[in-house]
């Protein structure tokens, strides 16, 4: 069940952000000077192969892979988002749908509506 991360971290430029956590996602959310949702990145299946869902006003979606920096016998490097695949939105949407149901419904549903938004052959449209 998600959970709000309080007083996260601000990045100056990126306006006022939000961060909900659990053991299967991590969903960001930033907010323009209007306090009104402009963006936000759901990272998911962070235990076995992570990705990233972001979308933003200004671009649209994007699908990444996060490359967690570990190869064995060397030490750990920093981690990085690269380009992945088709996003499997059902049941990414489903399970975000079941876990998200303790955080504000408004960016709940926001979220969920964006996600069900991405076209089911996985090509991104804005």
């Amino acid at each position: 069940m998600l959970s709000e991360i309080r007083n996260a971290r601000q990045v100056e430029g990126e306006g006022f952000r939000r961060w909900f956590t659990d053991d299967y996602f991590d969903l960001i959310v930033w907010y323009g000077n209007d306090r009104r949702l402009i963006g936000f990145q759901l990272c998911y299946d962070k235990q076995e192969r992570e990705r990233a869902l972001t979308w933003t006003l200004e671009h649209g979606f994007q699908h990444n892979r996060i490359d967690s920096g570990e190869v064995p016998g060397h030490s750990k490097m920093t981690p990085i988002i690269i380009a992945d695949g088709a996003f499997s939105r059902n049941p990414v949407a489903e399970r975000f749908r079941r876990e998200s149901t303790s955080i504000d419904p408004d960016i709940a549903s926001f979220v969920l509506d964006t996600i069900t938004r991405y076209p089911a052959a996985g090509v991104p449209r804005p």
